[in-house]
């Protein structure tokens, strides 16, 4: 019992779980972010709008990228010398992964909170919108999970 107790907490705990359930949704959500923003800006005179948003959506390709090559030394047994994002990349360098992960965390849900009450999120296409709900959904469901089991695991 002891054991599968053990493979469970390592799950939940996991480069894997950590990256799918939390890093790729937030890089959907910079990656609707960026599409927004370039869709919005794209009437704009200056163009300012749309080059940040194609800014934001390189950074989430990068982030993307970076979370699916943690997965893949998680599944090699080798240990990451990346971190889950770009801006966790800078904290490593820093010697301070941890706060700068928070910090990409805190943008993330910064971004989530603008689309919604922006008003941008009835911009989403119907294909941008399940891609939306499917992040939201990954995201918040994991947390929940977590959660459960850490408070499940302090009872026994």
């Amino acid at each position: 019992m002891e054991n599968i107790r053990r493979i469970e907490e390592d799950f939940f705990l996991s480069p894997t779980f950590q990256a799918l359930t939390i890093g790729v949704p937030f890089c959907i959500f910079k990656l609707l972010f960026g599409e927004l923003a370039t869709r919005v800006g794209s009437g704009q005179e200056f163009g300012l709008l749309t080059s940040l948003g194609w800014l934001i959506i390189a950074w989430a390709c990068i982030d993307l990228f970076m979370n699916l090559k943690r997965v893949a030394y998680h599944h090699s047994g080798r240990s990451s010398p990346i971190e889950y994002c770009s801006i966790a990349q800078v904290g490593r360098m820093l010697k301070r992964p941890g706060l700068f992960l928070a910090l990409d965390t805190f943008i993330s849900f910064s971004i989530i909170c603008f689309v919604l009450w922006s008003g941008w999120i009835i911009l989403l296409t119907k294909t941008e919108s399940y891609l939306w709900y499917a992040a939201t959904t990954l995201n918040l469901i994991s947390i929940a999970v977590v959660n459960v089991w850490l408070e499940y695991q302090r009872g026994t």
